[in-house]
């Protein structure tokens, strides 16, 4: 819509009087009314005169408008974001119909309010039309159901089957998706069976922490109401077809790759070759991220890309040797369309997941552009390939898959697209050796370049980012572009006629020399880089820095490493909390002690805990348990722990048991320390000096990150509002907690090590100033 405004020929005169009018009076104070009128002027004449691409803007207004539904806690707000963009349309309607001045600025102001109510209006409608409301409670239950999908995972020991059933107490139909242990796995449990079963399922689980991966907001957009793990045996009650036609092809050349290759070259060849990631160990997963070469493991931009170039490239010999067809029609085209066929089949294959829907939609649009002689990289297909995903699978703004991804191409187009890099990669007479080593270095610094642009959102999502993966991407991408997936084809072919042995071993082989690329990276010294959580504020500085950099021309495009040096500075001051408690209580991690490390409440034996406490702190190495640490004295109920922070020294009581003990001796120990935290109620009248975070008050905050140097409490709540996945305190049904051994004992007293005031210290004289944050944590 902005591309086809222009100033018509009767207008261009008074606009040129108002221009030369504004020029005139910008030495007058802002405060005076004909000076900031100089303000549109001068942004009129920059839009006029800037020669941007416009389509990629209104894709960025369209996922912002995604982005602010997300951000903005209620239904009132999200309506009154979409009432603004009315308004201001309306005005700029209303003001162009008046006098017809300022056609750039008020199209502009026009298309980008219509574009972000538009992104809030789709994410929201489909927030309403999918998401599922989670059950009410862990439970234990018999279920009937039919299997919808079944996701084989080897390397853990188990399958995923997503499920369709009825909620237990209410009868309604929900979708759960349940752990089945590997062992107990039969291949009548395939997708269209229904079977009965007992299952332990609890709801979708928000953020164990602030800033940390929320799993609850997936589910909802997911359909899935409920997960959980399979008590006992399966019983199938109908054998199912096992699924689409598409979903038994991908299983089985699964199954066929894996019988070819084992170890770890089957599992990475499995995943080249149909999309399914379940073999791969968690060994040669981290060293892959670590490396920087995880991408190359989800079906993406790279393996469409090479699976389309070859078609394309294939079609377009094999055409040519048809003289009655190479002399009555342009090639490319039917070239073109063979190769979106095979991008298309490919990605349904591997399961047509989002990365894979985008990555395809882009590969398309770069043969439509080739088949009608247009440039094939450029902004304008980033923006198309944009839109079509959001439109359809909003939600995934907020996912590090889609950032990171668009981001990578954006910043792969924007860098090919400068003057500079152009004039290198010109044509020339030259030989064969400096074209080659001149490749080479635009393929490193490539690299460079989008190491350095997806850093930050890695830095965001994972709290970690690989340093030396543009070196590493240098071997590994030629590598399976050129050689491993081309093998991988050759093998598969060759296998129709038994004779695909020799190109299964060459490519074991090169998958072989890239997983010991990946380890070898991997475990250089400062290859990993971790930092605590990131702020929002820091992170949306990073991104409106890139798109300024990216999306302008010129030297215009370089006022956005401002705000990317801003956001760079902010991070050198990133300090991790203090302390991190869970957001049932049961975890707590405490950062800054003598000696290093991170010091956890509980032995942690379960993955998803420990790298959540690590990840948050900006740590990475062992953990230390409280009870070992000389500042901190444990018995089996509770632990009295002294932290100098600040200058002073802060008193903490953490409870770690479940038997009952005396009110008037917890009452006295709360009355002597600053925090008191707990995954028990405890009575209201324990009272410490700052801050009590027991459950009744986890369940409304949810996780907690205190910095004590700040006095500042985050919560995950901070970041939930209203939205369907997370339930506020007072809709979430009241459960007691379970009786264990201790509940039917007699209270008994604390121990003297947690009473006594020499051990936590006596009242802070700081109480009287800071007892009200306790009851807002």
């Amino acid at each position: 819509m902005l591309e086809s405004a222009a100033v018509s020929d009767e207008t261009a005169p008074e606009s040129k009087g108002d221009l030369a009018r504004g020029a005139a009076l910008q030495h007058r104070p802002w405060r005076s009314r004909s000076g900031l009128s100089s303000v549109p002027d001068a942004v009129e004449r920059f839009l006029g005169t800037a020669g941007f691409e416009r389509g990629p803007w209104l894709a960025v207004a369209f996922a912002a408008g995604i982005a602010l539904w997300f951000l903005l806690a209620n239904a009132w707000q999200w309506l009154a974001l979409l009432a603004t963009c009315g308004a201001l349309t309306m005005a700029s309607l209303a003001g162009f119909a008046r006098d017809g001045r300022f056609p750039y600025l008020r199209l502009a102001m026009i298309a980008l309010a219509l574009l972000i109510a538009a992104g809030c209006a789709v994410v929201w409608s489909k927030s309403e039309l999918v998401g599922a409301r989670p059950i009410e409670r862990p439970l234990v239950t018999e279920l009937s159901a039919l299997v919808l999908d079944r996701e084989p995972r080897p390397a853990e020991d188990r399958v995923r089957l997503l499920l369709a059933t009825r909620e237990p107490e209410t009868g309604r139909a929900i979708r759960v998706r349940v752990s089945l242990p590997l062992a107990e796995d039969r291949q009548d449990l395939s997708s269209g069976a229904r079977i009965r079963l007992r299952a332990r399922l609890m709801p979708p689980a928000p953020p164990m922490l602030p800033g940390a991966y929320d799993f609850a907001r997936t589910a909802w957009f997911s359909g899935i109401a409920a997960t959980g793990s399979v008590l006992g045996t399966v019983t199938v009650i109908e054998r199912g077809s096992g699924g689409g036609w598409l979903e038994r092809a991908q299983a089985r050349l699964s199954a066929h790759v894996r019988s070819r290759l084992d170890g770890s070259a089957g599992a990475i060849a499995t995943a080249f070759a149909s999309g399914d990631r379940g073999a791969i160990s968690k060994a040669d997963d981290e060293a892959m991220r670590d490396a920087g070469l995880s991408h190359l493991l989800s079906i993406s931009g790279l393996h469409v890309s090479a699976v389309v170039a070859a078609v394309y490239l294939i079609a377009l010999r094999l055409f040519a040797l048809w003289p009655w067809l190479a002399l009555r029609v342009r090639l490319p085209l039917f070239a073109a369309g063979a190769g979106a066929g095979a991008g298309i089949f490919y990605t349904l294959l591997t399961g047509a997941e989002v990365p894979t829907v985008r990555s395809c939609i882009g590969a398309v649009l770069v043969l439509v552009a080739l088949a009608l002689g247009r440039e094939p990289l450029s902004m304008r297909m980033v923006a198309v390939a944009a839109f079509f995903v959001l439109l359809f699978w909003p939600e995934a703004v907020v996912g590090p898959s889609f950032q990171m991804s668009f981001v990578a191409v954006i910043a792969i187009v924007a860098l090919h697209g400068a003057a500079p890099v152009r004039a290198f990669l010109a044509p020339r007479e030259e030989g064969w050796y400096t074209r080659l080593a001149r490749n080479l270095a635009m393929l490193l610094v490539t690299g460079v370049v989008i190491e350095l642009a997806i850093m930050p959102l890695g830095l965001f999502h994972f709290h970690r980012a690989g340093v030396y993966g543009a070196l590493a991407n240098v071997v590994a991408i030629p590598l399976t572009t050129v050689v491993t997936m081309p093998l991988i084809f050759l093998a598969l072919v060759l296998d129709l006629a038994g004779l695909g042995a020799p190109a299964w071993w060459l490519t074991g082989q090169s998958i072989d020399v890239m997983l010991a690329l990946a380890h070898w990276v991997a475990a250089q010294p400062g290859a990993v880089t971790t930092m605590p959580a990131m702020g929002r504020g820091a992170i949306a500085l990073f991104v409106a820095g890139g798109l300024w950099l990216a999306l302008w021309r010129g030297h215009l495009r370089l006022w956005g490493l401002a705000p990317v040096l801003v956001a760079t500075v902010s991070l050198a001051f990133l300090r991790p909390p203090d302390i991190l408690v869970s957001g049932d209580g049961r975890h707590v991690g405490i950062t800054g002690v003598d000696g290093g490390g991170l010091l956890v409440l509980r032995e942690q034996k379960s993955e998803f805990v420990r790298d959540n406490l690590t990840e948050l702190s900006g740590m990475d190495g062992e953990l230390r348990l409280l009870e070992q640490w000389p500042g901190a004295r444990c018995n089996r109920d509770f632990c009295a722990v002294t932290l100098p922070r600040a200058g002073r020294e802060w008193h903490l009581l953490i409870g770690r048991g479940r038997d009952r003990v005396a009110e008037r001796q917890l009452v006295a120990a709360c009355d002597r320390v600053d925090i008191v935290i707990s995954d028990r109620w405890l009575p209201r009248s324990c009272r410490p000096a700052w801050l009590k975070a027991d459950r009744r008050t986890l369940e409304r905050t949810g996780g907690l990150a205190i910095d004590l140097a700040e006095r500042r409490v985050t919560t995950v709540v901070e970041t939930q509002g209203e939205h369907g996945w997370w339930r506020k305190p007072e809709d979430r049904p009241w459960v007691r907690p379970a009786s264990g051994r201790g509940e039917t004992q007699a209270a008994k007293a604390l121990p003297a090590i947690l009473v006594a005031p020499e051990n936590v210290g006596t009242q802070p004289s700081s109480r009287p100033e800071t007892e009200g944050a306790s009851r807002r944590p």
